[in-house]
């Protein structure tokens, strides 16, 4: 089979260009919405130093780039191939037989690996700095009554016992997870898999270490006993530092190749694991997605501009990627609700944008 010709190249060089300077103006639009929200939020309440809200604004926005990133390949596309139209680049191409679909082949692909990337890649990336950015912005609001941690809930279990956690609050020390005023509620399933309440302890601290939790100044009854008190306890535990931080957070928030393990550790423990079951196969339907904006670019961005009206199609491309974009956000919403299934919540909206594409580009290139 042989590899990609000089037009593929030249196209995919003009693709390259315009995805770069679209995911440049993107990224900058976001640095400078985010520096001033959280200067607002976080620099009205604390003594922070412009240094500070700069390093949050470094380590929130990747995660809100990606959230955008279909329109990096949507702006990018239609200012591509507008390139190509006004410097009659593309009159010459169809003068010369080439068929629409052999320009449009090298976005779409690109567009779909880059999708890929972004899945396997960044996304870990950019969960990472998320929760890194949870853990600075804490940090600078701790003294902050307004911003004081709320109550915190936990399940954790396998096979033999679930273990409820309710605590007061919670904080990092180092590494490790910190909950204050404790309760810890522990049932135990009998043969045909009931649960049956045990015991209930109550700790005056917990920190969350490797494979248990640590307790401090403890109170435990058992079910039909008196408390017996000690000073400190151990209790095995399921959860981890990243995971337990993952309950913590939402569904974004958790890396791509965290998404299995939280949906196995939220299983065990009792939740539901709907919202991250849609997170993850709308990570899986990214590239689709990507793939469909570039399609959609070209089918809006194709008109050759001696006929006129190029400038209302691309705006009208440009319109149909918000809706599609708008589309993404309302089935994830029902698919959150419980009111159509995650995998219909994640593929419908890629698919609609790329079958929506195809029919556009087959009726107008060759209908």
């Amino acid at each position: 089979m042989s590899g990609p010709g000089v037009l593929e190249i030249y196209l995919l060089r003009r693709t390259l260009r315009a995805v770069g300077v679209s995911l440049a103006v993107i990224f900058s639009v976001i640095l400078l919405i985010q520096f001033e929200e959280l200067s607002r939020s976080v620099g009205v309440r604390a003594d922070a130093k412009v240094s500070d809200i700069l390093w949050l604004t470094l380590l929130r926005s990747p995660s809100l780039v990606l959230l955008l990133s279909p329109f990096v390949f949507l702006f990018g596309g239609i200012a591509s191939y507008v390139g190509l139209n006004r410097s009659s680049e593309l009159t010459a191409m169809r003068a010369a037989g080439v068929s629409a679909w052999r320009f449009i082949a090298p976005s779409a692909v690109f567009a779909f690996v880059a999708g890929l990337v972004v899945v396997m890649l960044l996304n870990p990336l950019a969960a990472g700095l998320s929760a890194r950015f949870e853990v600075e912005r804490a940090r600078i609001l701790q003294n902050y009554q307004a911003e004081a941690p709320k109550e915190v809930w936990l399940r954790q279990g396998d096979d033999r016992d679930l273990v409820v956690i309710h605590a007061r609050s919670r904080d990092m020390q180092g590494d490790a997870i910190r909950l204050q005023a404790v309760s810890l509620f522990i049932y135990q399933k009998d043969g045909s898999g009931r649960l049956q309440f045990r015991r209930r302890i109550e700790a005056a601290q917990a920190v969350l270490q490797a494979g248990f939790w640590r307790l401090s100044d403890v109170r435990e009854a058992s079910a039909g006993q008196s408390a017996v008190r000690s000073d400190s306890l151990s209790i095995r535990s399921t959860l981890t530092s990243a995971s337990a931080l993952d309950r913590f957070s939402s569904p974004e928030a958790v890396p791509f190749w965290g998404l299995p393990d939280a949906i196995r550790q939220t299983e065990l423990a009792g939740f539901s694991s709907r919202a991250f079951r849609l997170r993850l196969h709308q990570l899986i339907a990214t590239p689709v997605l990507f793939a469909a904006m570039s399609i959609l670019a070209a089918a809006a961005s194709l008109r050759l501009a001696r006929q006129g009206g190029l400038a209302l199609a691309a705006g009208a491309g440009a319109a149909v990627g918000f809706l599609v974009f708008f589309f993404n956000q309302m089935t994830g919403a029902l698919a959150s609700a419980d009111i159509i299934p995650p995998l219909l919540g994640a593929w419908a909206p890629p698919l609609v944008a790329l079958l929506s594409g195809l029919a556009v580009l087959c009726y107008t290139e060759d209908g």
